[in-house]
């Protein structure tokens, strides 16, 4: 079924004290999962050049989904369209997808912790450039669950991972384009300095 997401992320400079502090607010722990996550396009990178994404997804399950940019765009959060359909078989919808014309145009791994609270639900990234907080849910709902958290709503960043990859690859010149610990196994990242190009008020200012 298709639908909006709404949700925004912070970088976390100590993942634990977050962890600890949403656990202290009643969060309820689903689970905590290994991501490989497959961008797939076109030889004309038309996904690209429309804002869509086309990925496929593993951990304890497979997800087929597609993301297109939203009628209506808002600055204070990331809206997505969003179509998701699990599948049986990882490599096998790989196969398909390779033979409908699609290539495997980008892979990025995540650590990801699952919580809900407050009808929001609440996933603590580990990427290989850094730690995250990621809030989805209703507009309000994030807002109050984000000041409950004690976040600062000006540091909020509505850009995907591959976006935020983006700006450090092109500021470090990186040589690679997958976004895999084995890659930043030896790059150390300090995002702080980043943070007035990747944070959403940063980027209404530029």
């Amino acid at each position: 079924m298709e639908h909006i997401e709404t949700e925004i992320k912070f970088n976390l400079t100590d993942i634990q004290s977050l962890r600890k502090r949403i656990i202290e607010l009643g969060a309820d722990f689903e689970d905590r999962v290994f991501e490989t996550n497959i961008r797939f396009e076109d030889n004309k990178k038309s996904l690209l050049r429309k804002k869509s994404l086309l990925r496929l997804r593993r951990d304890t399950k497979t997800k087929l989904t597609f993301k297109s940019e939203p009628p209506l765009k808002d600055d204070q959060f990331k809206t997505v369209m969003e179509l998701e359909v699990e599948v049986n078989d990882f490599d096998t919808m790989k196969l398909i997808l390779e033979h409908l014309g699609f290539h495997q145009a980008q892979i990025y791994e995540k650590w990801r912790e699952t919580f809900k609270l407050n009808e929001t639900t609440l996933c603590l990234d580990t990427m290989p450039f850094g730690d995250f907080l990621e809030i989805e849910g209703e507009k309000e709902n994030i807002k109050k669950v984000a000041s409950k958290i004690g976040l600062e709503w000006g540091k909020r960043i509505t850009l995907n991972y591959l976006a935020i990859f983006d700006i450090i690859r092109q500021k470090l010149n990186l040589p690679f384009m997958d976004v895999t610990f084995g890659n930043f196994d030896k790059i150390r990242i300090d995002l702080e300095q980043y943070r007035h190009l990747i944070e959403a008020e940063g980027a209404l200012r530029r």
